[in-house]
Parts: C-alpha cells; structure tokens; sequence
C-alpha cells in the first residue's frame, strides 16, 4: 500500500522506529493512547508502515519497505520520543 501522506504522530513512530525493531510490549506501552481519535500505531498498521514479526519467540514491531522509505534525516526527526500518557 502506498501512502501519499502520513500524520506527524505516525511520522514520529516511524521515527522512533528507525534505530532498530523494538519488543512489542515496550512500543505498546510507549505509544498507547486513551484518545481513539489519535492512533499512531493503529494508523501506521493499516497504512503498512509497520508490522509486527517473531524473532526467537519474541514479538519485534519492525518498519516495513515503505515505512523506512517514510523516515525523516536526523534534524527533521528531533528526539524522536513517543508522546507522553497521562495516568
């Protein structure tokens, strides 16, 4: 699937993603939100920017082809840092 345009919160998911795959558990707890109308990992999902694969019995959130053809130079991605939730 090809995708013309993502959102900024999808585009730093991508971001955060571009050092390497990341455990499941870790990036469900770093991009959880409470609001359904804002949903980088759902969003990046559908528009298969990201998937998720078993290495060695573990589940690893990895970008696809397009998602890595997405992913910003390091001076348009900042820190990179999923948004904070509130408790």
């Amino acid at each position: 699937m090809s995708v013309d345009v993502v959102s900024e919160p999808v585009q730093q998911l991508i971001d955060w993603l571009v050092p390497g795959p990341r455990p499941y558990a870790e990036t469900m707890e770093a991009w959880r939100t409470h609001c359904p109308r804002i949903s980088p990992w759902e969003d990046a999902l559908d528009q298969g920017l990201i998937a998720i694969e078993r290495h060695d019995g573990r589940s690893l959130v990895v970008l696809t082809e397009e998602g890595a053809a997405r992913r910003r130079g390091p001076a348009e991605a900042g820190s990179a840092t999923p948004p904070t939730n509130p408790s």
